[in-house]
């Protein structure tokens, strides 16, 4: 039996696992690719910055994998992904505070 078809077994037999499985890998590319925005708008704009659309893939991905590690009661994980999230979303509302107070800036 090749491993696919093995794979194809095991989720018709758990698709209540195979679904949540799913869910812990959608969490870790949403993660993962952060850095991948973060990469690409560093080499646009030829020096290292950190887009906001790094600070909103962190928060997602770190949500969904968070939830994923309480559903299988991984505490390591758990508290991996959980610890950062209160900083995503510290760094978030700092942007957007700075930009709401640039904007009510009077302009010279």
């Amino acid at each position: 039996m090749s491993y696919l078809t093995r794979l194809y077994m095991l989720a018709l037999q758990h698709p209540y696992d195979t679904v949540w499985t799913g869910f812990g890998f959608l969490g870790q590319a949403v993660f993962g690719v952060r850095m991948l925005i973060q990469w690409l708008r560093s080499e646009q704009e030829g020096h290292s910055v950190v887009p906001i659309a790094f600070w909103y893939c962190s928060l997602a991905g770190g949500l969904i994998s968070f939830a994923y590690a309480v559903h299988i009661q991984a505490w390591p994980l758990l508290i991996g992904q959980g610890m950062p999230l209160p900083i995503y979303v510290r760094n978030l509302y700092m942007i957007y505070r700075d930009r709401a107070r640039k904007a009510a800036a009077p302009t010279a």
